[in-house]
């Protein structure tokens, strides 16, 4: 299985997709490539694919959008690659189910398509959406998503802020209360950063300013910081533990 999940598509003062351009024409393959592009998080499909089109056409990378055909799971057999993008988790997983995008992608992928996705794309290469970010604006059918990792991603992770005087709950505390609840590890992806699982092996990279890439959050455990290239292919092997019926 190959995948490239990106914390963040777009980087402050870069362009879309700007900050991984050579990153992500390697993994979808460069020049000639086709990439199918899922726009379901944000309501303009249009709009959203003509985006993706615009930072990837010019390193030869052909984009469509699942939309733009009459049958979204149709487009998946013409691709090199898939890129499901960001905007709101809820939102994109209801669409998944309801176009039949989440079966025919877990099928797809572990079948040897390449998996990209950013953000909300990237929490749904975890088993559930849990650990999102964002608003519950949708109800999806089920919190189950692709399930390509067996652990849990924070995208856009923030690092608590001693000088702010905010009183609400930090990204960290959330995290902890989420593994009061249930038994999986979580990684934290600050922006700029991705992780690329290849052939059995994980790893997390990128160079976010002023950080390090990554954060790990185990029950029982202090987040432990990870270094560009640190290797998490252990965490492949999770057994996560859930409190969600059914799972």
């Amino acid at each position: 299985m190959e995948l490239l999940l990106l914390s963040n598509s777009t980087q402050h003062g870069r362009g879309y997709l700007e900050h991984v351009l050579d990153t992500v024409a390697g993994f979808v393959g460069g020049s000639g490539s086709r990439l199918a592009f899922v726009p379901y998080a944000l309501a303009d499909h249009d709009g959203y694919t003509d985006r993706v089109r615009a930072a990837l056409e010019p390193v030869g990378i052909s984009v469509r959008g699942v939309h733009e055909g009459a049958d979204p799971v149709a487009e998946l057999a013409a691709a090199d690659a898939v890129f499901v993008g960001g905007g709101n988790s809820f939102r994109l997983l209801g669409a998944l189910y309801r176009t039949g995008l989440r079966d025919a992608l877990r099928a797809a992928v572990r079948d040897g398509l390449r998996y990209m996705g950013a953000s909300a794309g990237t929490n749904m290469a975890a088993p559930t959406l849990r650990t999102t970010n964002d608003m519950p604006i949708v109800q999806p059918p089920s919190f189950e998503a692709l399930g390509f990792v067996p652990f849990q991603i924070n995208p856009h992770y923030l690092d608590p802020d001693p000088s702010s005087t905010h009183k609400g709950e930090t990204r960290e505390v959330r995290l902890t209360e989420f593994l009061e609840e249930n038994d999986v590890p979580v990684l934290g992806l600050r922006e700029g950063a991705w992780l690329r699982v290849s052939d059995g092996r994980a790893v997390v990279d990128g160079v976010p300013e002023g950080a390090r890439p990554g954060r790990l959050f185990r029950r029982g455990a202090e987040p432990a910081e990870l270094a560009a290239g640190t290797d998490l292919s252990e965490l492949l092997a999770a057994q996560p533990r859930f409190d969600c019926p059914g799972y």
